[in-house]
This record gives C-alpha cells, structure tokens and sequence, in this order.
C-alpha cells in the first residue's frame, strides 16, 4: 500500500480472478438467471401490467405520487396490484416520501406522476433521493409519439422539455429512459435490476408515452435474480491499514454510510480507545453518551469536537462511510490530523474530494466487512485511562418554566425524554433552525433513528416524508419542523387518508428564523423574513387530524405525551422563542468566507 501526499485510490479485489482495473466496473457482482422455469409471461398482457409485475419482482411493497389522465393505465394497474399505492397531494412531497420510506425499509419506492408538471414538479424530491443514496423508481408518463410537438395538454417530448437530465443518465438519474415499445421492457428490467443490488443509492426514470401504456407486450420477460458482492479490501489492504493506525493515537470519524457497521465500529473503538466523532446524518450510529464520543461533526457541532483536536490531535483518522463535505467538516484544516486520513467508503469517488490537500490513504470497501476484518489486527486492548481524559459534549439542563414563548432548548430537553427515550420513533429534522437545534441538543444511542438532510437540505423534505417513514416503519416518525416548511408543502391530509401515525413538532415563530438570524450575523438587516402566524392546529383539524397548541413551557411534556398516544395524525403547534439563536455559526461563518455578507 502506498502513503500518499493528496489521494491515490487502493481497491483490492477480494477474489484472485478480478484485476485492479476491472473491480470498479463489476463490484457488487451481479448473477443473472433467465432461466426459463416461470420466467415466461404465458398470456398477452399490457405493457402496463408487465411493468408493475416487474417492480412487484423487484420488491417494490409501495408506491407514491398524483394521478393524471396520461399515466391512468399504470395507475389502475399499480391499485389493483400487489404494490400498496399511496396518492399524495404534491408530486414533490410524494418523492421526499420514498427517500424515507426507502430509509425506514429498506425496500425500493416507486413514485408516479403524470406528464408536464407531474414531472417538474416531483424534480426536487427526486434529487434529495439522489443526495441522500436512496432507492426509488420513478416512473413518468410522456406524450404518445404521433401527438409530440402539436400542443398536446402538458406536452412532455424533446419540444416543450428538456431531455438531458431529466429523460436521460445524467446527474439526476443514475438511468433513465423512454420506453418506446415492448421490445425494450427486457433491457428495462435488467438494468433496474442491476442498480437496485448495488450496495450504494439508485434513482432511475422510466417515462412511458401514453399509447404505450396499454399496448400487449410481445416480448417475454425473463425473471432476473441478483446477487451482490460488496467490494472488499484485500487482506493485504486491511493489514496496511491496520499498521498505520497503531503507529500512533487515531480517531474514528463515522458517516451515514457507516449505519450498517454500528455494532463493529464501537467493538474497534472499545479495543483501540480511539475517540469517535460523528457527522450529523450518523447520530446515534455510535452512542452518544459513550465515553469515546467525542461529539458531532460540522454544521450545529459540538465544540468538544475541536479541543479534542487541538488538545489530542491524532496522527491519523479513520474516516467511515462519509463524504466530509461541508456540513460535515465545513473544510476546516483543525479536522486534519498530523498524518491525514485512512478514508473508507463504497464510492470510490468519495475519498480525497473534501480534502484535497491532505494526506489520504483511500480504501474502497463496504465499511461493515472492512471494520470487522480490521478488529482481527487489533487484539490486544488499550489502557482505558486515557478515555477519561477525552473532551465531551457538554448537556445544560433547562427546567421549564411558565414563560412564553417557548425556549428551543427547553423542547429539546423534553423531547428527549419523552421521545428519543421513551419511544422507538424515528425522529427527523427538517432544513432550518429545526435541524440545528436538533443535531446539536438531542442524543441518540441507536442507529436509524434520526433522520437529517445535510447534503441537497431541501427545505420540505421531512414536512411531507414524515408520512413516507412512518408507513413503512408501521410505528410513529416525528418530524421537527419550521413554521415556514409547514406551510411550504406538508403531507397531512395524505396521513389522515390513510391513518399515518405521523407527528409533526412545529416551532412556530412566525419568521424563517434561520433567514432572520444568519442574515443577521451576516450583516444584513431588514429583511423580508417574517410569516403570518398561523394555527396549525386548526389547520391540523380541518384535514381530520388532530392537534394542541402549547404557549408555556410548562405544558410541553403533556403535549408530547398526547401526541406518541395518539392513533390519528398529530400536529403540536409550539409558540417558539425566536430570539433564541441556534447554533448555526459555523454555517454562516462558512457563508462569510465564500463572499456571502455586507
């Protein structure tokens, strides 16, 4: 192995057969049987039906989206099938929907729009898929071939939209394309087929014209089963690895794309008593009231983060399943240490990118087999007194009060009583002064249990998935949301529909709060950020839902209570201190730097 002054990618094939240049094109394996036992349609059905058996084959359990005339025959087949579908209110939230759903399952979603705007507007959601390393199928209907450039209602061809990117693989897709007759159904299937076994995210478009839809398939499908090898690091790899980490003290930086490895990772840092640090997406991964827990990473970190790093700078870090992008580390040259990185991850694009600079060993590996292999390298355990010494975050105790409005930090506080330890819920943080507090207050023991997006941030993403994590979780999902994200495109006439348990905590301040005081610290005064107060808990009811309005912090745990044994739809409208300032510094000092002030 080679110690290199930027980035040099090492990938070892895991089987003597496989060479270095040809693992990145066929890791994870894929086997593919057409064998003809049950393989074959045995009677003429619509291109429609073949399409929704094939997605049934691939173990899609749900669909979302919004109906429309163009895409009625796959909708009526999608209802009358197998496949649970769920109509939403909005093509965007039905896509923030299946990222969560996919999240809490595990399972491929599929989202169907109509042509046009069903497309356009469902854009968002898909690309926080994409971001977020989901599963999801869209699947689109386009305008038929003869009627294409004659102004056909919400026209969807090469003369009304663009096709790059949105009807092709491009940066949004990693495949899409236009179904054009049945022959291409085969060539369709194995190409969906092949993305949903790779290890990391899979987003394809499948756009079906509507004359298509209810053609007869004249081509048979052959049934494809996969199997999927993750890539591995040689044992030659792992030994290198392992012997650069015992030439001096290092610390483990983990990352969502460590979720899987949770178990593994705190054997090796109980072995070595290295220090662990998280990104916000991989709270809980790694307990946060371990002793070796050194705090979170990034946007709304913690501060014991970086006296670890300037009172006991490692000589190397284990960085596990992250990207070290901007909300994780915001670049900052105290995250490297004296030695630079030893950088795992599945994506061989991903070791280097954030730190280009710094000294970086890249491994490309799944991170539960590579952590599990380097536990073998490790047997002896460390003198545990130097873990007593390390920095940790710092937990305040605010006891509420009759004051109003309410303190962010005194709801943060009881909703990690009541919620994060007295439930099983997934909890999610919605773009915002939500996530902030959220990331910087809350605990987290176990892994999947805390949802956030720091990559695209789409404001609405969790307002409207909420419902997607809570179906497919079959127990409750929170969502912590701003005012302004409610009232952007929220989900919850889709719960009531179908009597999602989701709940919504709404810190209601009457501001884009984030808007206010970053604008602010930036230099900006006067700006247009404030919202109309709303009651969201009479909105709420107007949908069937149910809901309270707390005005006193006194009141906060009863509603919460109220809310986890409720069996409908829950908003908790919370009249929030907006004046508190969240701890969204290193986000806006980040702004400053690019040029971004007055």
């Amino acid at each position: 192995m080679l110690v290199l002054p930027k980035t040099d990618f090492i990938s070892f094939p895991s089987s003597p057969s496989l060479n270095k240049s040809s693992i990145a094109d066929i890791q994870p394996s894929m086997l593919l049987d057409t064998s003809s036992d049950n393989s074959q349609q045995s009677e003429s059905i619509s291109v429609a039906s073949a399409i929704v058996k094939m997605l049934e084959d691939l173990g899609v359990e749900y669909a979302f989206g919004v109906s429309g005339g163009a895409i009625a025959p796959i909708w009526h087949t999608l209802q009358h099938s197998s496949i649970k579908l769920r109509h939403f209110r909005h093509e965007a939230g039905a896509a923030f929907a299946a990222t969560e759903a996919y999240f809490a399952s595990g399972r491929p979603i599929v989202v169907f729009t109509t042509t046009g705007p069903g497309i356009t507007n469902a854009l968002t959601g898909l690309f926080t898929a994409r971001w977020e390393d989901a599963k999801v199928i869209f699947i689109s209907a386009s305008t038929s071939a003869p009627k294409r450039g004659r102004w056909a209602l919400q026209e969807t061809s090469n003369y009304t939209m663009p096709s790059a990117g949105i009807f092709t693989s491009e940066s949004l897709f990693h495949y899409a394309t236009t179904l054009e007759c049945s022959e291409e159904l085969p060539e369709v299937s194995r190409r969906l087929a092949k993305g949903l076994a790779k290890p990391n995210g899979f987003v394809a478009h499948l756009s079906i014209p509507t004359n298509i839809q209810a053609n007869l398939v004249e081509t048979s499908l052959a049934s494809v089963n996969l199997s999927c090898t993750p890539a591995t690091a040689s044992e030659e790899a792992i030994s290198e690895c392992a012997r650069l980490l015992t030439e001096g003290s290092f610390a483990i930086w983990v990352g969502f794309g460590a979720r899987f490895a949770a178990a593994e990772i705190r054997k090796l840092a109980e072995k070595t008593g290295a220090a662990v640090m998280c990104s916000p997406r991989a709270k809980g991964i790694f307990p946060e009231d371990h002793p070796q827990f050194v705090g979170i990473t990034g946007f709304a970190g913690h501060e014991s983060v970086l006296k670890y790093m300037a009172e006991c700078r490692p000589l190397r870090t284990l960085v596990l399943g992250t990207r070290l992008g901007e909300f994780t580390s915001f670049w900052s040259p105290a995250m490297v240490p004296s030695r630079g990185f030893v950088h795992v991850d599945i994506d061989p694009e991903v070791p280097g990118t954030a730190y280009p600079s710094a000294e970086t060993v890249a491994i490309q590996s799944d991170v539960k087999i590579f952590v599990k292999s380097l536990l073998k390298r490790f047997p002896k355990r460390q003198n545990k007194s130097k873990i007593q010494s390390l920095p940790r975050p710092e937990r305040s105790a605010i006891n509420p009060s009759q004051d109003s409005p309410v303190r962010p930090e005194v709801l943060m506080n009881l909703m990690q009583r009541v919620i994060v330890e007295g439930s099983d819920a997934i909890v999610m943080a919605e773009g915002g002064n939500s996530f902030a507090w959220a990331i910087n207050l809350l605990r987290f023991n176990k892994p999947n249990r805390f949802r956030v997006s720091t990559g695209f941030g789409a404001m609405g993403h969790f307002v409207t998935s909420v419902v997607g994590a809570a179906l497919t979780h079959h127990d409750k999902a929170v969502a912590i949301v701003g005012d302004g994200a409610m009232l952007m495109n929220n989900e919850v006439s889709t719960a009531v529909s179908y009597r999602i348990p989701a709940v919504w905590i709404v810190l209601n301040d009457g501001r884009y709060n984030m808007c206010d005081q970053g604008s602010k610290m930036q230099g900006y005064k006067d700006m247009d950020v404030y919202i109309p107060q709303a009651d969201f808990v009479m909105l709420a009811r107007s949908m069937g839902a149910d809901g309270i309005r707390v005005e006193k912090e006194s009141d906060i745990q009863a509603a919460l209570e109220m809310a986890m044994v409720s069996t409908s739809p829950f908003v908790v409208d919370i009249l929030i201190d907006p004046t508190r300032i969240a701890p969204i510094g290193t986000r806006i000092f980040s702004l400053i730097s690019q040029g971004a002030k007055n």
